[in-house]
């Protein structure tokens, strides 16, 4: 997958740069390293689609689920979105098991999200919290910081229960 990764990067250097003659051989591979390095934080940083892996941060039950459907906008889901998951990895005693679809919503995304002063916040990680059809949070912990633009979502309840509000 590595070796497949860094052609397509070589393939993109080389056609953005392929203009510039033989001579600048040296250049042309430090370039293809800062369009491959560019190429790659790109694709990192998307909405939140269809089969998107994302770490559930509460004590369902579930660890990992994926997305079936964001319910909201058509390219994906956001920072307080809700989406329809099936849990892949599941703890054996928990009140959700594998294979169970389970709406969720996202408490952390990679992809950055603008605030009304300015700043901007993302997270390391996609993570999601799972509720029933009523928005109430099916566990009774939320783990990690959870940003404040979820009290405009409407989601307060997974304020109350969070450790950090970022």
């Amino acid at each position: 997958m590595a070796a497949a990764l860094a052609s397509k990067c070589s393939r993109v250097g080389r056609s953005l740069l392929g203009g510039l003659g033989k001579n600048l051989s040296g250049s042309l591979t430090a370039s293809n390293e800062t369009v491959c390095s560019s190429f790659i934080s790109q694709q990192q940083r998307t909405f939140i689609q269809m089969r998107t892996v994302l770490k559930v941060v509460d004590n369902s039950g579930a660890k990992k689920v994926m997305c079936i459907q964001a319910l909201k906008g058509k390219k994906g889901a956001r920072l307080g979105d809700t989406i329809v998951a099936s849990v892949k990895e599941a703890h054996p005693n928990g009140k959700v098991k594998k294979g169970k679809v389970v709406y969720g919503v996202v408490v952390r995304a990679a992809m950055q999200k603008g605030r009304c002063d300015g700043s901007e916040v993302k997270f390391d990680d996609n993570a999601v919290v799972l509720v029933d059809k009523q928005g109430q949070p099916i566990g009774t912990r939320v783990f990690g910081p959870v940003p404040h633009e979820l009290r405009k979502k409407k989601h307060v309840k997974i304020l109350t229960l969070a450790e950090h509000i970022a």
